[in-house]
């Protein structure tokens, strides 16, 4: 194999330089030095910042690899073009980075939040929420509220406070907020990712036609797909920049609302979509009350032992991607033929 010879000039870049060179961020950003720390503490990486750890102990979990076969919208798509869990995440990644690069915020924190704010999705995406959530009445089951478990519990990773925390509060229902500029940063990419990137796979299956968005919206932000993207992180831009926080202009915000709205009537909440619901929604109860009733069926390899058997039985079920979960399903309860 042909190397390059020391003569290109390469330079050492270890932890101690890309901490210093954190220095050189606004004011607002958060330094990986400063760190609340972790639940154990460890000795520093030798080349990385505790984000820059973070960030790669989340890309190399279980979890994150299942997001491949987790659904974003539509369930069980046909065709490679539509959006999972991990292009989703993917997407919400490039955008948090293109604001916290914009904003002189700390990108590796804002890429480590976003890689794992969804992790803890059930199969079948918010619908699984709706599944799980009776098992724990009176509180509901939230996907970041398990997206936290899994790096704290089930897949320790001993991620750092500001990284779990810009996980937990992701969501713009969760309160408290976070703590982080760069986890606003995430909440504003989530909401602008599955947004432009919903629309397109609704138009792409037929749900929708371009005519059919809000004028308000085409006025805003232009055509469907990257003039959204463009058009929103630049709205969000020029107004962090003028009031000093991260947040979006009242009016554009506005526009995105009713963009949001008119997605879950006609999208989200459509009466295809509430039938697939419906279907997703039978079979992750059938799995709890299947694995609540034969929790040896529970593998030890996804267990936490000392929880409550209804938490165990989410933390598997929730875990599951589509397919697996209706293969499960399948298996249990497919009426058999006594030949």
């Amino acid at each position: 194999m042909q190397e390059l010879t020391a003569g290109v000039g390469l330079r050492r870049r270890d932890r101690i330089a890309r901490e210093a060179e954190e220095e050189r961020l606004g004011p607002a950003a958060t330094r990986s030095a400063a760190s609340r720390g972790r639940e154990r503490p460890e000795e520093p990486d030798e080349f990385r910042t505790a984000f820059e750890r973070d960030r790669d102990r989340i890309i190399h979990s279980k979890a994150f690899r299942r997001l491949k076969h987790k659904t974003q919208v539509f369930l069980n798509p046909e065709g490679d073009h539509f959006v999972t869990r991990l292009t989703h995440t993917m997407q919400v990644t490039q955008v948090a980075r293109s604001l916290a690069a914009a904003l002189s915020l700390n990108e590796p924190l804002a890429e480590a939040i976003a890689l794992g704010h969804d992790v803890g999705h059930s199969p079948f995406g918010h619908t699984g929420e709706d599944a799980l959530s009776p098992f724990f009445a009176p509180e509901e089951w939230h996907h970041a509220a398990q997206s936290v478990r899994i790096f704290e519990i089930l897949e320790d990773q001993n991620l750092t406070w500001e990284v779990r925390d810009g996980v937990r509060a992701h969501s713009w229902k969760i309160d408290p907020p976070p703590t982080t500029p760069e986890a606003f940063c995430v909440r504003l990419a989530d909401r602008i990712a599955y947004l432009a990137h919903d629309a397109l796979d609704a138009l792409r299956a037929g749900v929708l036609d371009r005519a059919a968005f809000p004028a308000d919206v085409r006025v805003r932000f232009g055509e469907p797909g990257k003039d959204w993207i463009g058009s929103m992180i630049s709205a969000v831009i020029d107004e962090s920049l003028r009031t000093g926080a991260v947040r979006m202009d009242e009016a554009t915000l506005g526009v995105m609302n009713q963009l949001r709205d008119f997605m879950f009537v006609n999208v989200y909440q459509s009466a295809e979509q509430q039938r697939q619901q419906r279907r997703a929604i039978a079979v992750i109860r059938d799995l709890m009350g299947w694995h609540l009733e034969h929790p040896e069926e529970i593998p030890d390899s996804y267990r936490q032992h000392e929880a409550p058997l209804v938490v165990q039985a989410a933390d598997y079920i929730a875990g599951m991607t589509d397919r697996f979960a209706l293969a499960t399903h399948d298996r249990l309860f497919r009426p058999t033929l006594n030949l």
